[in-house]
């Protein structure tokens, strides 16, 4: 094809000739698709995790059968009847038990978890030894294990209590006279296996003691008031066929469960899953898709502007060639298409390249992280999906071509004498100016117009609408900026430059310099604009996006550790016993009573010493608004009393009502509260205490099972659950993800790099005539490197703080537009972040200009005047 088509003949052989820009060309669109399949290579794997995580307690069920309303349960015929559905193989209700769990003095109050017929229905995996099989056995995960100094072999004692059947529905002052007095049981447990926690399904309470489900089901049922059951994990007899439950099936199991009150739903477990990582992700699991798609959207137009400024570049070199060209008879149809047929092979072939790279580089990813303890678990290998193969591809080819358009004109407007003459320095017209004016405000206009309305669409629950408007004003509102730059940045450098002109001749020779050739001085500063923009904004989305993250982690967990005592007798010795533990900072006891709430029988509030509770919890600024004589209440709280903030609400108990304050507060766990004074003048019967501890400078895990110790010395029972140890794995994917994004965040300054050096290097090449000239006439080497150096530190700064400005501006309004959906969110400015790029700007703007100009520097004057 290439011997028939002129077209093709022409662009193969200017590529052969210009192998050596190609190549820098090449090395971008390289790394930004290698960028994009990363990214979404990551998005997957970040989707994945979260989604493990939340949705642990599923295991690798085909099906969940969920009743359907908040109180209805699943009485022992409803499970056995789901159980004989034809089809079904296994069914295993999810429920738990708790239990006083010791090896002598260690242990305490433990949560048990039921060992299925089918090991798809547990999200506990066996490490070592084996699972339990009769009532006498229990297998332990690690954590556990650890806390209660044992290994396989070994016994555990089981404290728990039996109460006479019909407990729970005596009417009698004292069932015990009734029914009996309970029976206090110890049994010997024997240690036969331990099995891992990976997606920390029980990491609220610490780990977890399984043991097999019937013995469970019998400890449950001696309870007077057992957990109810509300969903039951299914494991079919084959695979399901399709995404969907079949309706045969649905029907089936709707019909066989028809004693639950309400009905039930029929669901596969992904279905189940992608609703509660929805749920627990602030109601949208879009959140991590648009926060991956964001940078790869951002590195796709950094790469479009290096590819165009190399193709510039390059047509620029080769002016006397298509002059040449044309006047052999060339037109400026086949010159046009030859420059873009060249982009097209060039983004074809180095996207490819890229989609490899990328694939390679996040396959590793995942073999060298276990290494360091992330604290997740991610999948041994990536997982190929054909948008992460075609979309790299398509936009890496699309955009190099795209990018190619400009220069591809430039190529056809190259007259064929006029070319073969010299060209001097390009200059600015004033009649282009005005243009390049009105055109560059225009798009700044529209473009901030544009990102303003991104923000407004992300934050009213619209992100992908709100993305697209944001990227897309962003973008004209940067080209808007680098647009007008030859009109105001040369005489910005100049200006600066007024500081260090009385240094010397050099100095004050670098200040001419910025102004007598702006376009120049311009093109050198947009290089380093585009890569301190890019470092600022990701650095500033990363750290908003940490701290919106930690804002919503803190509303979805705010207290640290909670413990529950059995009986009131003992509850100051257990608080000093909580408090004396390393790592515990401080504690407060927070009292439960039910009361009638604006009219509502059977409502619940907590109370606590407004003066300890914001110590305590993760949300002290709204803790810090409750006062005596009010109550906490969230606006959806407040809308079902009919009542607004500053309202008076009554609140009532055994022992009398007070009116309250309405005070409106964003954090839900703070709901329903009020002051430990205020509930001691309605009631003081029905309470129950719980100690809510805040832990400081510690693994929350550690600080858990230490808790756990310290409540076993203590005489009585007590709950431990641990908050803060879920929340811990919750920000560790967090930090994942921003290590990741970190990561890409140095492949993007490479890009932007890549167009520096594109950038100066003509300039070096135009300046081959200028240096000499100035060396004939008593310029030493020093002094024009000198020069050279005063001019890239000015044009390099200047970039660099129009870079920070702009990044910050960038940043908050991606943070503002991709992140609202989690909640709140928190803008922050990283100075170290900033110092270090302003630092590294410079020093970059000082090397590009100085190590190229070293070869103008040792050309000797004569031969550098002979130069055409």
């Amino acid at each position: 094809m290439a011997t028939s088509l002129p077209t093709a003949r022409l662009t193969l052989g200017q590529m052969r000739r210009s192998v050596g820009r190609l190549t820098a060309a090449g090395v971008a669109i390289v790394i930004s698709t290698a960028f994009v399949t990363v990214t979404l290579l990551a998005g997957g794997v970040i989707q994945g995790t979260t989604h493990d995580m939340v949705a642990a307690q599923y295991a690798r069920a085909d099906v969940v059968v969920s009743a359907s309303e908040d109180m209805s349960t699943f009485a022992a015929d409803d499970v056995a009847a789901v159980g004989a559905v034809d089809g079904i193989k296994t069914v295993q209700p999810v429920t738990s038990w708790f239990g006083d769990l010791r090896n002598g003095g260690k242990g305490g109050y433990q949560a048990f978890a039921p060992v299925p017929e089918d090991p798809r229905l547990s999200p506990l995996e066996l490490t070592d030894g084996a699972w339990p099989a009769s009532a006498g056995e229990v297998a332990l995960t690690p954590d556990v294990a650890e806390r209660l100094d044992v290994g396989l072999g070994d016994t555990v004692t089981l404290a728990r209590t039996e109460y006479p059947e019909g407990w729970a529905e005596s009417q009698a002052d004292d069932p015990a006279a009734e029914l009996g007095e309970p029976k206090e049981i110890t049994e010997k447990l024997t240690v036969t296996g331990l099995a891992g926690d990976p997606y920390g399904a029980y990491s609220v309470s610490g780990g977890a003691a399984a043991v097999p489900a019937a013995t469970l089901d019998a400890w449950n049922a001696a309870e007077p008031y057992p957990n109810p059951v509300s969903e039951l994990l299914v494991a079919l007899d084959a695979p399901l066929d399709g995404d969907s439950v079949p309706a045969s099936l649905d029907e089936a199991v709707t019909s066989a469960a028809d004693g639950v009150e309400g009905g039930v739903s029929v669901d596969t477990t992904e279905e189940v899953a992608t609703a509660k990582t929805a749920a627990q992700t602030g109601g949208q699991d879009l959140v991590f898709l648009v926060f991956v798609m964001t940078f790869a959207a951002i590195a796709l137009l950094i790469a479009a502007m290096v590819i165009t400024n190399t193709f510039q570049v390059l047509v620029a070199q080769r002016t006397r060639t298509l002059a040449l060209l044309r006047c052999i008879g060339a037109g400026t149809g086949q010159l046009y298409r030859s420059v873009l047929l060249e982009a097209a092979i060039l983004g074809v072939v180095a996207s490819a390249v890229g989609i490899v790279t990328g694939a390679v580089l996040a396959q590793v990813a995942l073999m060298v992280a276990p290494a360091f303890d992330l604290g997740v678990p991610l999948p041994p290998a990536i997982a190929l999906t054909w948008q992460s193969v075609v979309l790299p591809l398509a936009v890496g080819a699309g955009v190099t071509v795209l990018a190619a358009l400009a220069p591809a004109r430039s190529a056809t407007r190259v007259a064929p004498l006029a070319a073969l003459r010299p060209s001097d320095a390009p200059t600015l017209h004033a009649r282009s100016g005005r243009s390049r004016l009105v055109i560059s405000i225009l798009c700044m206009v529209g473009g901030f117009g544009a990102l303003g309305l991104g923000v407004v669409l992300g934050m009213r629950g619209a992100p992908q609408l709100g993305l697209v408007a944001a990227i897309g004003g962003g973008a004209l509102a940067f080209f808007g900026v680098v647009l007008s730059a030859v009109l105001w940045l040369p005489r910005v450098a100049a200006f600066l430059g007024g500081l260090v002109a009385r240094t010397g001749p050099a100095a004050r020779l670098a200040v001419a310099n910025t102004l007598r050739n702006p376009r120049r001085t311009s093109a050198t500063s947009v290089a380093l604009l585009i890569g301190v923009t890019l470092v600022t904004m990701m650095s500033t989305g990363a750290a908003s996006a940490r701290m919106s993250a930690d804002n919503l982690l803190d509303e979805q967990f705010p207290y640290d550790v909670s413990v529950s005592p059995s009986s009131a007798d003992y509850l100051e010795d257990l608080r000093d016993a909580v408090a004396d533990t390393p790592g515990v900072a401080d504690t407060a006891l927070v009292t439960n009573a039910p009361v009638t709430l604006g009219g509502v029988e059977d409502s619940n509030v907590q109370a606590a010493d407004p003066t300890e509770l914001p110590d305590v919890v993760n949300v002290s600024e709204e803790a810090e608004r409750l006062t005596e004589g009010s109550i906490l209440l969230t606006q959806d709280a407040a809308d079902d009393l009919s009542v607004g903030a500053g309202d008076t609400t009554t609140v009532s108990g055994a022992d009398g009502s007070v009116d309250l304050t309405v005070v409106i507060t964003t954090a839900g766990a703070l709901n329903h509260f009020v002051t430990t004074p205020d509930l001691a003048r309605i009631t003081s019967e029905d309470t129950y205490t719980d100690i809510w501890a805040h832990i400081s400078g510690a693994e929350a895990a550690d600080v858990l099972s230490d808790v756990q110790d310290a409540a076993a010395q203590v005489d009585g029972d007590a709950f431990v659950m641990g908050p803060a140890a879920q929340a811990a794995q919750f920000r560790q994917v967090v930090d994942v993800i921003l290590g990741i994004v970190v990561g890409l965040l140095a492949v993007a300054v490479v890009i932007a790099l890549i167009g520096v050096t594109n950038t100066l290097s003509l300039s070096v090449i135009e300046r081959t005539r200028e240096s000499a000239t100035l060396r004939a006439i008593g310029l030493s080497k020093d002094q024009l490197r000198g020069m050279l150096a005063v001019e890239g530190a000015l044009i390099a700064g200047v970039g660099a703080v129009l870079g920070i400005v702009l990044g910050l501006v960038f940043g908050w309004a991606g943070a503002a537009t991709a992140l609202s959906i989690m909640g709140d969110v928190r803008y922050a400015v990283p100075w170290a972040d900033l110092g270090a790029v302003m630092a590294v700007a410079l020093v970059a703007g000082l090397l590009a200009s100085v190590v190229p100009a070293r070869a103008a520097a040792r050309t000797s004057p004569v031969a550098a005047l002979g130069v055409e």
